[in-house]
Formats: structure tokens, sequence, C-alpha cells
């Protein structure tokens, strides 16, 4: 295979389990410290009615069920039920039979004085003794109905009475509907009619519903139990008792409901920390392992992402609950410098991360979360390589746009009023501004603490001022040259395959710097003079061709260069054979038996240990190291070509990536076929350009013939193998 991807297949090794649990252990304990820094609160002693020193907030969200506010809204329910009474149907239905009997025992008298066969003196006369409760002018009016009306009127009057007596009436309204009687009285009676027919009823309406104690008490019962509980929520960071203020039951209420009273510690609210810092920090650390090998296992990349982390959410905890403060924190700046730094998609999940916790500390806010998330990721996409000020300065405009967007967007969603929204404006832009200057002013410093390379260091290594490039150019110019030329060719390609163009450049001009021990050992160096290598067997040649990469090495770590760059110095060789000593060994092996063309020859040219004549490696580890490696092998095999028109140029550039493809020096690295074809078409390019022809002026055509004239005159014309 050409390239194994990140995503492929991976055995979890037990130094990856070492890795994991040493560093989840250090970002849990110190996340979980540091999001449970409250779980102890001030102790509050303040007695009710006595005034409170200062402001007492709330350290945490809080709903809880208010005793006391219960208790006030059943108090006031009980208090607004009405007296209740022991009416009932029935019993107005027996009261009304009652009464009716009592009104026809009462009436009897009047029926027999009202008869056809009853004298006016008999009339006279019973009327005079019956319903003595009636006053003298009812007794005129009485004594003055005639028989036909009487019937009429005391069959209304009964009917008034069975009425009156089968609804309620409390004991409390006899008076007022015994007032009523006449004016209910219908049946076409005279207003005499109807005075008499209330009076004669008027001694027998009774109350048939009377005032109950246990009633009334049950009742209120009932509707005190139907009051569901007063609950209180409080956010965190609310303020729950004003300083210079009594302290009231309800204040000493929410002060105990927070345990503020004892200052218990919160050890659930602890655990309920400590299992979000390991559920982050656990993903984090696992992404990172599936995802980018090559950050698991360099140190400094881990302690940077952890303490980023860690510097987050202190500012996170700090300002949590502080109204606007939380929206002012320029977080983004942290999707701008690990996407500078490392990468865009793990600025992308730490933005996540960061995110959840900015919700979580401040009262599980979507609002929050959201802005912290957008505005991480709006800086990380818009920073890109970070390679000049305007870039930060483009970065912090658009973070400012999505985070304004945002705070609308829940602004309008919730019920924040355009003061408010405007506020949040602001926030945002002081936040968008202090993210793009808080990322221009420490990325440089942080790649420089943390040994992570940044565009500037590149730029300023790239510079032909620098000590290492400025011996490259004095004391071996051939190497100088050439790493110049690989620069150009590897940079090419690397635009073309989309690996990093200045970091391919910038390590192209110091992979060789190892030939500044021993400059003659190389023939680009010589400038004509003799070759050392002809006195020399093809194996002590080797060892001195290879140890250049060892020199290299040290002088890199001595002239304190980056690692990632001293990485591509044993890189751009990888395990690849030295073939040109290889086959003069295998030459001189073959000699003494007549060549190679021999059977005995070639068995002789096979006994040859080929390890002895290759490199020690690793192979490339990333495609911006394979590209050096051919680009390296490539400038320096076309320069050989006496011909090198399109067809020579293409045909050696093919040569040589088949060959280090049949050689496996790609397998380590993510380098694919479409890269390798890419990368064959912008050699050809750039070699074309760089060998192209040119008009040959008379002028350098009688230079030429006269140098040869002299070096004929004065040597012999004598050879020389290079």
């Amino acid at each position: 295979m050409l390239a194994q991807r990140t995503g492929d297949a991976i055995s979890f090794t037990r130094r990856d389990a070492i890795r994991l649990v040493s560093a989840a252990a250090v970002l849990v304990i110190a996340l979980t410290a540091i999001l449970g820094a409250d779980i102890l609160p001030a102790r509050v002693t303040v007695q009710v009615g006595q005034l409170v020193p200062s402001d007492i907030r709330a350290p945490r969200a809080l709903t809880f069920s208010s005793t006391i506010l219960t208790e006030q809204a059943r108090t006031k329910a009980r208090a607004a039920v009405a007296p209740q009474y022991d009416y009932t149907a029935e019993n107005g239905i027996i009261v009304a039979g009652a009464q009716a009997a009592a009104l026809g025992a009462q009436v009897a008298p009047l029926e027999t004085a009202f008869e056809a066969t009853t004298t006016k003196e008999q009339r006279k006369a019973i009327l005079a003794e019956a319903v003595p409760t009636l006053s003298s002018s009812e007794r005129t009016i009485l004594e003055a109905l005639s028989p036909a009306r009487w019937p009429v009127l005391r069959d209304e009057a009964a009917r008034i009475l069975d009425a009156a007596e089968r609804a309620e009436l409390r004991d409390s309204d006899v008076a007022t509907t015994r007032a009523s009687l006449a004016g209910r009285m219908a049946g076409g009676l005279s207003d005499d009619e109807r005075t008499l027919a209330a009076a004669l009823i008027a001694p027998l309406i009774v109350p048939n519903s009377s005032y109950s104690a246990t009633l009334t008490d049950q009742e209120r019962d009932r509707q005190a139990a139907l009051v569901a509980p007063v609950t209180e929520q409080i956010l965190q960071g609310e303020v729950i008792v004003r300083g210079g203020s009594k302290l009231s039951n309800t204040d000493l209420e929410k002060v105990q409901a927070f345990g503020l009273t004892e200052a218990r510690p919160d050890f659930a609210r602890l655990g309920g920390w400590f299992l979000l810092s390991s559920l982050l920090v656990g993903t984090l650390l696992a992404w990172i392992w599936r995802f980018r090998r090559d950050f698991w296992h360099r140190n400094n990349v881990m302690f940077l992402v952890g303490l980023l982390l860690v510097l987050a959410t202190v500012a996170l905890k700090v300002t949590a609950a502080r109204l606007a403060l939380p929206f002012i924190l320029p977080l983004a700046a942290i999707g701008m410098l690990v996407t500078i730094l490392l990468d865009v998609e793990i600025a992308v999940v730490l933005a996540g991360i960061l995110a959840i916790i900015a919700g979580a500390v401040n009262g599980n806010s979507v609002e929050l979360m959201s802005y912290v998330f957008l505005g991480c990721v709006a800086g990380a996409v818009a920073v890109r390589r970070g390679d000049r000020l305007q870039t930060f300065l483009q970065a912090g405009l658009v973070v400012f746009i999505v985070d304004a967007l945002v705070v609308s967007t829940f602004s309008l969603l919730g019920e924040r009023d355009l003061t408010g929204i405007v506020q949040l404006w602001a926030a945002s832009a002081l936040s968008a501004g202090g993210s793009a200057v808080a990322a221009v002013g420490s990325f440089a410093v942080l790649g420089n603490l943390f040994g992570i390379l940044t565009v500037f260091q590149l730029l300023e290594l790239a510079n032909p001022s620098q000590p290492l490039l400025r011996r490259l150019l004095v004391e071996t110019p051939g190497t100088y040259h050439h790493s110049i030329m690989v620069g150009n060719l590897a940079e090419r390609a690397a635009e073309a395959i989309g690996a990093d163009p200045l970091v391919t450049r910038v390590a192209a001009y110091y992979h060789d710097i190892g030939k500044l021990a021993n400059p003659l050992a190389f023939i680009e160096n010589q400038a004509g003079g003799e070759n050392i290598h002809d006195e020399l067997t093809p194996e002590v040649s080797a060892q001195i061709l290879k140890q250049h990469v060892a020199d290299g090495i040290d002088l890199a770590y001595k002239s304190k260069l980056p690692k990632t760059l001293i990485a591509f110095i044993p890189q751009h060789h990888g395990t690849a054979v030295i073939s040109y000593f290889h086959a003069r060994a295998r030459g001189l092996a073959a000699a003494p038996y007549g060549g190679l063309s021999t059977p005995e020859g070639r068995q002789a040219a096979d006994a040859i240990d080929i390890r002895r004549f290759r490199h020690v490696g690793p192979k490339p580890q990333t495609k911006e190291a394979a590209l050096i490696m051919l680009a390296d092998s490539v400038e320096a095999s076309v320069r050989s070509l006496s011909s090198r028109d399109e067809a020579s140029i293409r045909a050696m550039v093919s040569r040589i990536i088949s060959e280090r493809l049949e050689d496996g020096q790609f397998d380590e690295c993510d380098l694919t076929l479409r890269d390798i074809e890419r990368t064959r078409e912008a050699f050809v390019a750039q070699l074309l350009g760089m060998y192209h022809t040119r008009i040959p002026y008379p002028q350098n055509k009688v230079v030429e013939i006269e140098s040869r004239r002299a070096a004929g005159g004065a040597g012999g014309g004598s050879t020389r193998r290079e």
C-alpha cells in the first residue's frame, strides 16, 4: 500500500493505554477541580432580622420547593373558603313537606269558613279566631276575601312556601326570604291578596341549611391541599439576599436550600463535574488517538492542547453567570491558535468541548454554548495559515459577524429587548477583537515554547542570512544550489497535492546540512577537483555518504533547528539504496569472474550485502518528506543528463518515482497514487522551466573553443572520472 491513513484499523498498545490513563487523569482532575471549586461555599451566620453585611449569591442554579411560600399560599386558599352549610336536597324536601303540612293545619279553619254552607255570621266568627298571627290590617283583608278567591290565594301561598323550603334556605337568610314573599306571589293576586298570602306563610318559613364548622374546616383543608408546592428557581450567580437588608424567613430558607448555613460540600455536584470532565477528556483523547496519531505521540502537542483547555475552563468558570462577561471572553482565539499551530479538525473538536463547558457552567445555556462553538469554528475556518496580519483581522471580523448573529437569533427567540441585543453585540465585538489580538500576539510565542513550527518561524528560517544557510553557501556552494533547486521542486509538488508548501521548501533547504562536515565527499562540492571516492572502496564510500545524515541531525540539534525540520533529514533518504556504489561493488565483485555476464560473476555480485548500502531511515512519514525524497533524487539525476529535453526529463522522473515505489519507500506516509501522478507532472513542469533551452550566442562559442585549446595545450587531454 502507498499510504497508511490515520483512519485505518490501529491496535491500542499498552503504551497507548499508559499514555491515555496518565493524560486523562491529569486533565480530569484539573477540570474537576476548576469546575467544582465552589462546592464548599462560604458559611452564612446571619440570623433572621439581622442585617446582611454583603450580597449573598447563589453558588449554582437550583430549583427547590419553598415551605414558607407554599404555606402562605395555602393559608390564603383557606381564607378564601366561604362558610359551609349542611343543606341537602333530601333535607329540603323533608322540610318543605313538613311546612306544607303545617300550612294545611293552619288554614284548616279557613277552609271551613269559606265553604258555601257556612253563613256570614259563622265565617266571621271563625275568621276572628283563626290565624292569630295576622295583624288587624291583614285580618281585615281576610274578612273581606270572597270564598271564590280563597282557593287561589291558598294555592299560591302553598306553592311559594314549597318553593322556598325546597331550595337551600340558610338561617341567616330567613328574614330576607320572609320579606320578599309578597313579591314572589303570582297567579293574578291583588296586592292585598299577596300581602295576606305572605302573612299566612311567613311564620312557616324556617331554615333548612345551617352553618357547619366541621364542613367549613373540611373545605378549607381540601382547598389548601389543592395548592401545589411553590417552587423557587434561582440561577447561578443570582443575588438571593441583598447586602444591607434584613434577613427574612424566606431569605433564610433560600440560604438553607443551598446549604450555606452549614457550608456542606456538595459531593453530588462534584460527582457531576467529574463525570462531565471524564466524558469530555475521554472524547478528546480518543479522537486524537484515533485520527491524529502524529499528535498522540508528541508530548508538546498534547501539553499545548491540555493547557488551552484548562485555561479556557478557568476563564469560563470565573466569568460564569456574570451577565455579559462570558460573551466577552476571547475564546475564538483558541480556534485560531490550534488551527495555525496544529490543524483545523482538532480546533473544531476542542471548540465543541469548550462549548459544552461554557453551557454547563452558565446554567445549561444553549445560547452561550452555540456562541462559543460557532465563534471558535468561525475563527478556525477564517484564519487559514495565519501568515499575514490581515488574515487575523479578517478572522476577527468573521467571528464578530457569527457571534452577533448567534446572540441576535436567541434574542429573537427569547424575550431580550433591543438594549440587551445591542449590549451583546458590543460584547461580541470585544470578544472577536480580543480573539484576533490574542491569537496574533501569542501564536509565535506558543510555537517557540512548545516546539511547534509557525509560519513566521519558517519564513525566518528560509532567509538566506540564516547561519546554516550562509555556511552552506560559503562552504558547500554546490550543496546549497542543490538544496535551493530541491526546495523549488518540492514546493511546486506540495502545492499540486495539497501538502504544506512552506514547510516542504524550508525543510528542503536544510535536508543536506550534514554535508558541511565533509564537503569534498560529495561531487557537487568538488568543483572539478579530485574525487576522493576514486581511492575508496564502495563500502567505505557508502558509509561516508550515509554519515551525512547523522552529521546533519547533530548539526541541526546544535543549531537549535525545530524538531519538525530535523525529522526531514533522515527521512529524505529513507531506507533507499545508494545505487551508484552498490552497483560499483557488484561490478568489482564480479570482475575476477569475467564480469556480470558470467554466472560466476553474477553469483559473486549477488553475494554483496545490500543492507550495507542502504540508508538507516526511517522511511518518509509525511507527504512533505516523501516529496523532498523524490525531489532530491530527481534533481540530482536530471542534472546528470546530457540532454534535458522533455522526453528525457519525463523518463528520468518516472524512473526515479518507480524505483522509490518498488522499494516501498512510501509505505509509511499517506501519499496516494493520485498524489504521485500530480507530483510527476509538477516535477516535469518545474524542471522544464529550470533547464529551458537558450539561444547559443556567438561570444559563448568563441570562449568555449578557446578554453578547449588552452586545456589541450596544457594537459594533453587527460580524463578524470567523477
